[in-house]
């Protein structure tokens, strides 16, 4: 399988490309995010852990045209055709509506929308060729209910959720399967020395599971969202 994982550097995507890069059939998983040393140490440790797999890193700010641009000819240029697109890259700026920094609502749907909304289009006409492919949109539970200090991270989630559910309709003449993936909170990096208990959390290897196996039944079947929250709810 060929893979494309943005935002793997670390967090949700790292552990997405271990989970693919563990499996015994080894994959080419092409792996993208904006910090050059964290995307070397992740691509130093799959490489190592897995050698079935071919690992590729390319460092770029998926929230930027131009640099989208460099990233899908990287792509075409390592790859004949995507399987698996998984649109991971994202941010959080804590903030309300009321109160946040002028400017936060452009720079969250940039990097939470925007950016997987242009790749997807640069890639599907070759899926749509194909008419085969999975595209995995990371939204949030943020996309399904409205939460303090949200503000333009969960607008641009709801919004990245619409866009999965209408690219869902119009790519199903197409069999090609979209998935949107909700998770509530998850134990990374970003939490650490936030005082939060890892056992209240889900583990990111969780969620990393969930669209590993969605990614595998068979093409009569999609997976339309994933949703999951800690055992005890939101915190």
């Amino acid at each position: 399988m060929n893979i494309v994982i943005t935002g793997a550097s670390k967090g949700l995507g790292k552990s997405i490309a271990e989970q693919f890069a563990g499996d015994k059939q080894g994959h080419n998983i092409l792996i993208c995010a904006r910090n050059e040393s964290a995307l070397n140490k992740t691509f130093k440790e799959l490489q190592s852990r897995y050698p079935r797999s071919s690992i590729k890193l390319l460092a770029c700010d998926v929230s930027k045209r131009a640099e989208l641009l460099r990233l899908v000819k990287w792509i075409h240029s390592e790859i004949d055709y995507v399987d698996i697109l998984i649109n991971n890259a994202g941010q959080f700026v804590p903030g309300g509506v009321h109160n946040e920094a002028d400017g936060a609502l452009e720079q969250m749907i940039e990097v939470n929308l925007y950016s997987a909304y242009n790749l997807t289009r640069m890639l599907l006409p070759g899926m749509m060729q194909r008419k085969k492919g999975h595209i995995f949109n990371m939204c949030s539970i943020a996309a399904l209910k409205a939460y303090e200090n949200g503000g333009a991270y969960s607008i641009s989630k709801f919004a990245l959720l619409g866009f999965s559910k209408n690219l869902r309709e119009e790519m199903k003449p197409h069999f090609i399967k979209v998935t949107a993936v909700l998770p509530g909170a998850a134990y990374t990096d970003s939490w650490a020395g936030a005082g939060i208990n890892p056992e209240r959390i889900m583990e990111a290897a969780d969620i990393a599971r969930m669209v590993y196996t969605a990614a595998f039944l068979s093409p009569q079947a999609c997976v339309e969202e994933i949703i999951m929250r800690p055992v005890l709810g939101d915190l």
